[in-house]
């Protein structure tokens, strides 16, 4: 288990009442609900703050089911949008419920006077919260700001725009702030709980774990790229509420595992640099070998690699004609011509030679990555709906791209999901197109059973299945090049840039000497396999 998957489990056995044990002399949350309406009510009664229009009230049925009543309508099940149990003191409550102020920053007008800091998406980092990362506002447009929108300590700011920044989350923390005071600007919400009653940093643990993060582009609103959580969104969002005593216990808890955790984070990266170093140094270097024509010998009676090309371009025609993929305006077709490597595109011939990173025997031939088939994304289903999960058709994350080969998943949906999605056959390979984890590792696999996908990672359906295992090796052989030039920082995300990726070229052999090539690799690398903790090799 790595350190974040250990910090994940920990976050969410937190949020669910498992990390501490109850203590039937807690004053139940309940309880604590009803002192914060009261609150609530007498500072509406002296204008502090406005009276919601519908006021939420969460309470469990005679059936021990989670119902809603809203302003002054009739309660209402809501069970299918709980996401787990909670121990009997603990409660459901929407956010605004337990908040005085919930509200997005204001545009500022920006000022090279250091006087008011503005804090922006990039001041809240998962590392805690950075006044130096801030800019600051015009001095005099601060008098357009109401009071409440001066940040106070210990108020909650949630990164509410922008991919890769989306959900992100910290506690301002006035002592940070050299200066007088500071504001947010319009892509953070800040959030003010009764902090007398619901600690601020419980509720940063609940935004931060899984349960929450792995769900927020769901609940945002906008294209992929302008995602925006909505402020309406945040307010009705459902949070688990212990009693006082209970989030105190479990703050104390996290105080005292949490650098655990980072311990076992450079103990856990450590061993594993350690033990990957050696065996996948070797492996890569037997991989370059392959992919330049040296780890097995030519055979003169072999089908060269251009006639297996051509069945390839011929079955995309095939396609194309019968509907099933668009025509390619820009299909490419590489071949020699004296001595030199050209490129035709349409009705263009570029001379690539400036391209070609090495030299490679004579009936092999180089092809563009995306000839070979056809790239695309999948997506997640809404995790609040309960007829879409739990069913037999597998979905494929970056938690299952662990092996060579995927026989199945973590995670199953149903076939009502499964019909919105595109469903993958046997023999499509699939890359990790988003994820930290490119820092380091290209995972690349085959399924080995029909399955979907989730949107970090790429199909690529091949027009010949064939080529399926040549390709993933092919690929694997790059996987230095592609980590150090393909790849993009997104704030804190990684991501392929894949219409670079899409265009590498890959060295293509005849077929036979591709089942040649394929075999060797495989027995060498099965002899590596004791000493290698990474198994993405050993197809």
């Amino acid at each position: 288990m790595t350190a974040q998957q250990l910090k994940n489990s920990i976050l969410q056995m937190a949020v669910q009442g498992k990390l501490v044990p109850q203590d039937p002399n807690d004053e139940p949350a309940s309880v604590l609900l009803e002192r914060i309406r009261a609150e609530k009510e007498q500072l509406i009664k002296e204008k502090k703050i406005k009276k919601e229009k519908n006021p939420s009230v969460i309470f469990r049925g005679a059936d021990n089911l989670p119902y809603e009543k809203v302003g002054k309508n009739e309660p209402v099940c809501i069970a299918d949008e709980v996401p787990f149990e909670i121990p009997e003191s603990w409660e459901w409550v929407r956010l605004i419920e337990v908040c005085e102020y919930i509200q997005r920053g204001k545009s500022p007008k920006y000022s090279t006077i250091k006087k008011y800091p503005v804090i922006a998406q990039k001041c809240n980092q998962w590392d805690g919260f950075s006044i130096e990362k801030a800019k600051f506002i015009e001095p005099d447009s601060l008098q357009s700001y109401g009071e409440e929108r001066l940040l106070q300590d210990n108020d909650l700011m949630w990164n509410s725009t922008g991919l890769g920044t989306l959900g992100r989350i910290a506690i301002y923390k006035s002592a940070l702030n050299p200066y007088e005071l500071a504001v947010a600007d319009s892509h953070v919400t800040v959030i003010r709980p009764f902090k007398a009653y619901i600690l601020p940093e419980y509720l940063y643990y609940y935004f931060a774990n899984p349960s929450v993060q792995n769900v927020i582009e769901d609940k945002a609103d906008g294209t992929t790229k302008q995602k925006e959580l909505a402020t309406a969104t945040i307010k009705a969002y459902l949070v688990p509420i212990p009693p006082l005593n209970e989030q105190k216990r479990i703050l104390e808890k996290l105080e005292e595992v949490l650098p655990i955790v980072e311990k076992y984070k450079v103990v856990y990266d450590t061993a594993e640099s350690l033990q990957d170093a050696f065996p996948d140094r070797l492996k890569k270097s037997i991989l370059l070998q392959a992919v330049q024509g040296k780890l097995v010998p030519q055979d003169p009676s072999d089908e060269p690699a251009e006639v297996l090309l051509e069945r390839v371009r011929a079955e995309k025609q095939r396609l194309i004609k019968e509907g099933k993929i668009k025509k390619d305006k820009h299909e490419s077709i590489i071949f020699r011509r004296d001595n030199s490597h050209y490129e035709k595109r349409g009705s263009e011939e570029v001379c690539i030679d400036d391209e070609i990173p090495f030299e490679i025997p004579e009936n092999w031939a180089w092809a563009r990555l995306s000839s070979f088939g056809i790239f695309s994304s999948g997506k997640t289903p809404s995790m609040s709906n309960p007829q879409f999960w739990n069913g037999d058709i597998p979905w494929v994350t970056s938690k299952d791209m662990k092996r060579p080969v995927i026989t199945d998943s973590e995670m199953h949906i149903t076939e009502l999901a499964a019909s919105t999605m595109q469903l993958y056959p046997e023999g499509t390979l699939l890359l990790v197109a988003r994820s930290g984890i490119l820092k380091r590792l290209l995972p690349l696999c085959v399924l080995g059973i029909d399955s979907t996908i989730n949107q970090d990672i790429k199909a690529f359906r091949l027009y010949d299945i064939a080529l399926s295992e040549w390709l993933y090796y092919g690929i694997k052989a790059f996987e230095p090049y592609i980590l150090k030039e393909l790849v993009k920082s997104v704030t804190t995300v990684e991501s392929l840039k894949f219409d670079e990726f899409s265009a590498m070229l890959i060295p293509v052999p005849p077929l036979a000497e591709q089942r040649r090539i394929i075999s060797a690799i495989k027995a060498i690398l099965s002899l590596l396999a004791p000493l290698s903790s990474n198994p993405l090799f050993s197809l």
